[in-house]
C-alpha cells in the first residue's frame, strides 16, 4: 500500500483549489492530484455561511499483484 499526502483548499462551493503535494512517491503524484481535483465536498459552514478551509488529503494506492 502506498500513499500520497496533498495539501488543498476546499472552496466555498466545495471544489478543490490550491492543490499541492506534501509527500509520497513521485510516480503517483499526477494520479493523486487528478483524483483529488475531481472530488467535491460539502462546503464547511461557519455561522451558517460557507467558508474556505485548508486540509490535508491522503490518497491511498493499493497495488495489485
Amino acid at each position: 500500500m502506498l500513499f500520497r499526502s496533498l495539501q488543498a483548499t476546499i472552496s466555498k462551493t466545495g471544489t478543490i483549489t490550491n492543490l499541492r503535494v506534501i509527500s509520497g512517491p513521485a510516480m503517483l503524484q499526477q494520479s493523486a492530484m487528478d483524483a483529488v481535483r475531481s472530488w467535491r465536498y460539502r462546503p464547511y459552514l461557519l455561522n451558517g455561511d460557507p467558508v474556505e478551509v485548508e486540509t490535508t488529503v491522503n490518497v491511498v494506492f493499493t497495488l495489485g499483484g
